[in-house]
């Protein structure tokens, strides 16, 4: 059998890395931790984990293919023939793993091979969840492939063309990311700024699509959350309520040195003014300016989306998504 190696990047995870961390000990041999300047405990966690190594990516912008490419760079100077699972830090997998029959084929199956698993959206304290997207999680390392990801939303590990694909059914990827809706409302609103300032040529009413997806999620992708599941978990020594909620979060901070750099206006058609910038100027110290830049006919605009997010799939809002990317959602130059 291939060793198992589990890639994992950090910056600021330690409100859940505890669980993450005991979770791949379970099934990982190796676990490379990459991590981006953790102010918050992450890396001293991490180190207390006798599978860990722990590398760091000194690099000061974000850039997840960067960070993938430092993780593969790690995991074959460990071994250039392993079994490759990267998951993020608020992701653990479902307790079926340890006795399926779909672990055996993960085991086995042959190098190149790219292993595919379905994101489980977690809601908050375990009270359901909702079937998300098929993610590359796994890749059986053939040791020569090279990662060519993006700045965002990246592929996680090398896709070499015509690779065979495992998909998993049974075994699946827990995401804790809309468990703390606050934490995962402020990661939103960093992604559509970050987007904003790279012009990586997503409208506004997509960003909003997008960005606000949990807020009208389909009945048909709603799930309980499996009863089997918290004694599977307890067997394994595993608790998947142990996070911590702090309402903390960095992406605040960084959309606060945004506002420093390049003012409010060139945000005001993200949709991020739904919050109280003053209080959190004020709990950081930051001295941005935070005013409301929109205009009247962003209001608007801001509105509608909100308004119909729920029947976004609607023919007559998707043509007004259409009429309203035509008026008013082309970005303008930043300046």
């Amino acid at each position: 059998m291939p060793p198992i190696i589990c890639l994992i990047p950090v910056k600021n995870e330690a409100w859940i890395l505890d669980l993450c961390l005991k979770a791949a000990s379970r099934w990982a041999d190796h676990i490379v931790v990459c991590d981006q300047g953790s102010d918050d405990g992450s890396r001293e966690l991490a180190l207390t984990y006798p599978k860990v190594t722990v590398i760091d990516n000194p690099s000061p912008v974000f850039d997840e293919a960067a960070r993938q490419r430092l993780l593969l760079d790690a995991a074959r100077a460990i071994s250039r023939d392993a079994l490759l699972l990267a998951i993020d830090a608020d992701e653990i997998l479902s307790p079926e793993w340890e006795d399926h029959e779909e672990w055996q084929r993960v085991l086995t199956c042959a190098p190149g091979t790219v292993i595919q698993a379905r994101i489980l959206n977690l809601r908050p304290n375990l009270d359901g969840c909702w079937v998300g997207h098929l993610i590359d999680v796994g890749f059986r390392d053939d040791g020569i492939t090279q990662h060519v990801g993006k700045a965002i939303h990246s592929s996680r590990l090398p896709r070499p063309e015509g690779a065979p694909r495992l998909k998993l059914d049974a075994i699946q990827v827990l995401h804790y990311r809309s468990y703390d809706t606050a934490r995962m409302a402020s990661k939103h609103r960093w992604y559509q700024c970050w987007e904003r300032l790279n012009r990586t040529g997503k409208d506004p009413v997509t960003m909003y699509r997008s960005y606000h997806n949990f807020e009208a999620v389909p009945w048909r992708k709603r799930r309980r959350f499996p009863a089997q599941w918290p004694a599977q978990y307890a067997a394994q020594g595993v608790d998947p309520r142990a996070v911590r909620i702090d309402g903390v979060y960095r992406w605040d901070r960084e959309v606060l040195a945004f506002f420093t750099s390049h003012g409010t206006a060139p945000f005001r058609k993200q949709s991020i003014w739904d919050t109280d910038w003053q209080q959190l100027r004020a709990s950081t110290g930051s001295a941005a300016d935070v005013s409301d830049p929109r205009r009247w006919r962003d209001r608007i605009a801001h509105a509608w989306l909100r308004r119909t997010q729920f029947a976004r799939r609607f023919p007559l809002v998707q043509l007004g998504d259409w009429l309203l990317r035509r008026t008013w959602g082309v970005e303008d130059l930043l300046p």
